[in-house]
């Protein structure tokens, strides 16, 4: 067992728009931005018993860290049950529970007003707010946003570790095909390089949010979350800069998240195990050729 090579993200207090777009959007870069939240209501207002004084009665799908298996649709939830039994629990103890995309202008309209769309130079999506929240330990699987928006990430309550890959370290993750995640089997904690050579080659970038922090994540970045307690986070979409990404955008909306859903309603198991075995060789005969051209 090993270590995935990190560095730190890039952090900056209060940035000009100027700055933003020239130092970090133009060339897809992530920054972490202390100071952006503060003057908004959220800043104070939003934590744990906040949400859980405006929304308890609801009741919400839960996610954990099971792998989906044979027929499963590729997104369904473990279990449910109401947000203010949810939020107990993760303010008291460890859990992998997690509430996924829980949509603010539907479920929570009232807190719309709490927070401002940054004026940073990125054309937001306003029509999709969303939160996300867990407990501590709870883990989200190494992905890349489906619609390949820019996206800013803002932590509340708590601390949560962040690592993010660029699009370019995509070879070395063991991608799935017809999705947007890695191999579920792999523990980026504790990688087994033997199993999974290739995870040598990767190199992440890395930051711990508290609450406030403002986490810049270019079109088409992977990241992999950890909760260190229980808190939430909410993102704000924008539109990728280039033509293509919107290209590859709709296909993957319109085309392969279907196509996969068939696939797995069709033919289950063998389709995953399929996926998950041309996965392990391609990116295994990779891993092999870069040791070979190293030695």
């Amino acid at each position: 067992m090993g270590h995935i090579k990190t560095t730190p993200i890039e952090r900056v207090r209060n940035i000009s728009k100027e700055d933003f777009i020239k130092n970090y959007f133009k060339p897809q870069k992530p920054v972490l931005i202390e100071g952006l939240t503060e003057n908004w209501a959220a800043f104070q207002k939003w934590n744990l018993d906040y949400i859980q004084q405006h929304a308890g009665d609801q009741i919400v799908p839960l996610y954990n860290n099971e792998p989906t298996k044979g027929k499963q649709n590729s997104a369904e939830p473990a279990t449910e049950m109401k947000m203010a039994d949810y939020i107990e629990l993760i303010k008291t103890k460890p859990t992998d529970l997690r509430i996924f995309f829980y949509d603010l202008k539907v479920k929570l309209p009232e807190l719309l007003k709490d927070f401002e769309y940054p004026d940073i130079g990125l054309k937001f999506f306003k029509r999709l707010p969303v939160l996300f929240f867990g407990g501590e330990g709870s883990k989200v699987l190494p992905h890349y946003d489906m619609d390949l928006a820019d996206l800013v990430h803002f932590h509340f309550q708590g601390t949560k570790s962040v690592t993010l890959f660029s699009p370019k370290q995509t070879k070395y993750l063991y991608k799935i095909p017809f999705a947007v995640h890695n191999l579920e089997s792999i523990d980026l904690d504790n990688p087994d390089f033997e199993k999974y050579p290739a995870l040598q080659y990767l190199e992440g970038l890395h930051a711990t949010m508290k609450h406030g922090d403002a986490l810049y994540m270019p079109s088409g970045y992977w990241h992999y979350i950890k909760y260190l307690d229980g808190g939430f986070s909410m993102t704000l979409r924008a539109f990728p800069r280039h033509l293509g990404r919107f290209g590859n955008m709709l296909y993957n909306v319109f085309f392969m998240r279907h196509f996969e859903n068939v696939m797995r309603k069709s033919f289950g198991q063998k389709w995953i195990d399929y996926k998950e075995g041309r996965t392990f060789s391609t990116t295994n005969k990779r891993a092999a050729k870069l040791k070979k051209q190293a030695g």
